[in-house]
């Protein structure tokens, strides 16, 4: 409520008040919470550092969205040592719990080999997972590939992403 001043007035500092009692309770939306304030320096100064230590805290009891966030603070050094693996790893805990964003992000680690093993299939398959869940950035992904990749993978993507729209009863692509 403090954060965008629902009923009260609005301050970064106070919601930062709360969601640390709650957090210190091992509340994990709290924990995240309190990570996205250290992270982007509302009611405290930025330090990513401590938006890692409590993303960490919200990820290790399964809470999807603070995984996709340590991922991008892995993926993007801030916080911690620049570490690939170390992101594909939070972001697969994310994206296997249908969180998009992560979905997508894990798409672009397949696709540009960071952290694994280049692989176009693999990226397809979480870009389409991610854009079936309406991820804009997914679905332009999708475009590009549609539009600049030919042979046995486009018939991969149309295999794949082709046959959700079959499902949902629309016409595919056209290859």
């Amino acid at each position: 409520m403090y954060e965008l001043g629902r009923g009260v007035p609005q301050g970064g500092a106070e919601a930062v008040r709360w969601y640390r009692l709650a957090a210190e309770q091992r509340h994990a939306p709290a924990q995240f919470n309190l990570g996205i304030m250290y992270e982007f320096g509302k009611g405290v100064l930025q330090d990513y550092a401590e938006a890692v230590r409590w993303y960490r805290l919200a990820a290790e009891q399964g809470h999807a969205s603070a995984q996709g966030y340590l991922g991008v603070m892995y993926d993007n050094g801030e916080g911690v040592p620049q570490d690939y693996a170390e992101a594909v790893r939070w972001y697969r805990l994310a994206a296997e719990q249908r969180h998009a964003h992560a979905q997508f992000n894990l798409g672009i680690m397949y696709e540009f080999g960071k952290g694994v093993l280049q692989d176009y299939a693999e990226a397809v398959r979480w870009h389409c997972l991610a854009a079936e869940q309406g991820n804009a950035r997914a679905q332009l992904s999708l475009g590009i590939m549609y539009e600049f990749i030919t042979g046995v993978l486009q018939i991969f993507l149309w295999h794949t992403c082709g046959s959700t729209c079959l499902r949902r009863k629309e016409a595919p692509m056209e290859l």
